[in-house]
């Protein structure tokens, strides 16, 4: 049998505000029972990978080493929708004939929009 993902977890302060966040920019729900110390976004609905939160008392400091890089296809927009949500805008890229936009959600977790 092949490793396939479970989850992509994500250290927080707060699971459930996080969970709230991703859950509308990815417009997949936030699993029931979530709460400060635990939630997840997209079990029930069947998504894969599932999105999990987890409440840790220290984040580690400095640049998270994985993120996730996301894709559509009205990237533009897309981008204004999610700083709308409450992203940050971090920086605007043209690397290699790609084009992406780099953010960071409520709580500095960075992640990045291109085009698909």
């Amino acid at each position: 049998m092949p490793i396939t993902f479970a989850h992509i977890t994500i250290d927080c302060a707060d699971a459930a505000a996080l969970a709230g966040f991703w859950s509308q920019l990815l417009e997949v729900p936030v699993d029931p029972g979530a709460n400060t110390q635990f939630a997840t976004v997209g079990r029930t609905a069947g998504a894969t990978p599932v999105l999990m939160f987890l409440r840790v008392p220290d984040k580690n400091p400095g640049k998270n080493v994985i993120h996730l890089d996301l894709s559509a296809t009205d990237w533009h927009d897309q981008v204004d929708r999610v700083i709308a949500l409450g992203a940050k805008r971090i920086g605007d890229f043209d690397e290699y004939g790609v084009k992406w936009v780099t953010l960071a959600d409520p709580e500095g977790n960075l992640f990045d929009i291109g085009a698909a």
